[in-house]
């Protein structure tokens, strides 16, 4: 039987957790986890890095001293790359998540984000012959990791460490056939090697379940007692060679709607997946920054700001008018530096630019709205 075959096709995300002030709001997730559970889901995912840390300690409250162990599933995600600075400091995240989750073991576990430079902190610090280790000792029974990067980039871990058994990928209908997020050529890259696939960010953070009306009117005329985010979720669920769909859920009230999607899930009709490709032509038909990321514009930037990324996070708004989920792409892909704001206009990419967009308006107009 393959792996995830008979797993239920709704994973509970736990980094976007119900929160207040700081604290992780406790009961509001016991009765999410009671509700998911109830229903015949099972799989639970965070990560050592989620709320702080937080996330971890609420798994152990709200479902490990709650619930015999062997009633759910649970995946964890190990960071090599966030802060630590030796292979120890790395390797000692694994065994702090078993501690705030008091699970006893993880069914997957998974190297965190791989992609760019960070798949080499991995390589450096020697963590896939350590969780090999420990897969050994029983303390994890699945291994995988999860990657936002190219195909490509997909295609090579894969190719050096086939003993993976899973991956998992941001896929949903916004991102399927995008040159950036590639969540089509990643998904047929996994399968093409025999993974099976957890999917996360099917609702793309939310932005997929706040659709301007001029896209949303498609799916609340075809289905009105359907939630808009309800397509998002059975388009990604709808795919073959699934363990799970994870969606981060924040509220009891998205859990409620989650669960009636999926609890008895059929997926899409022709018909159905007809209604979103006429969604995405409308969103395809809201203006945005014309980038193509050919990143010309890069390559003699003196201040390295990251001109493409910061532009896909404007269009993110423009087009879903999410501005949360947009700002944190845009937090993400300038962690390490390249703000908007740094621009110096020395006019440099405006010069190399194919497609003659006034880059320095557009990164001004950016800092005013992100940072």
């Amino acid at each position: 039987m393959a792996l995830g075959e008979n797993t239920p096709k709704l994973g509970f995300g736990l980094m976007r957790l119900p929160m207040i002030g700081d604290e992780v709001d406790i009961e509001q997730t016991k009765k999410m986890v009671d509700l998911f559970l109830a229903a015949g889901f099972t799989y639970f995912d965070t990560a050592y890095g989620y709320l702080g840390g937080k996330s971890e300690e609420a798994v152990k409250t709200a479902i490990v001293d709650r619930y015999p162990r062997e009633s759910f599933t649970l995946a964890t995600k190990l960071p090599a790359w966030a802060g630590a600075k030796t292979a120890e400091e790395a390797k000692e995240m694994f065994f702090t998540s078993l501690r705030r989750t008091g699970a006893g073991y993880f069914d997957f576990y998974l190297l965190h984000n791989l992609g760019g430079d960070r798949t080499k902190v991995f390589d450096d610090f020697g963590i896939w012959d350590f969780v090999h280790e420990q897969k050994e000792k029983g303390l994890i029974k699945h291994l995988g990791f999860s990657m936002h990067d190219s195909a490509e980039a997909l295609d090579k871990v894969l190719t050096e460490h086939p003993e993976v058994e899973f991956v998992q990928l941001q896929i949903n209908y916004a991102d399927w056939d995008s040159d950036s997020v590639q969540s089509r050529l990643c998904y047929e890259t996994a399968r093409g090697h025999g993974k099976p696939v957890v999917i996360m960010e099917p609702v793309k953070g939310g932005s997929l379940a706040n659709l301007p009306e001029s896209a949303a009117h498609f799916f609340k005329e075809a289905e009105p007692d359907m939630s808009v985010a309800s397509w998002a979720l059975r388009f990604a669920a709808s795919l073959d060679g699934l363990i799970t769909v994870l969606s981060g859920m924040s509220t009891v009230e998205q859990m409620e709607d989650n669960l009636k999607v999926m609890k008895d899930f059929h997926k899409l009709t022709p018909g159905q997946l007809a209604v979103i490709d006429k969604a995405k032509e409308a969103l395809a038909a809201i203006p945005t920054i014309p980038c193509t990321n050919c990143q010309y514009c890069m390559k003699g930037c003196p201040q390295g700001v990251k001109i493409p990324a910061i532009f896909s996070a404007v269009n993110a708004y423009k087009t879903y008018n999410h501005l949360a989920g947009a700002k944190g792409s845009y937090g993400f892909a300038t962690r390490d530096g390249g703000k908007a704001s740094k621009c110096i206009a020395c006019g440099q990419c405006e010069s190399v630019c194919p497609q003659h967009i006034e880059i320095i308006d557009e990164l001004k107009k950016a800092a005013e709205l992100f940072e």
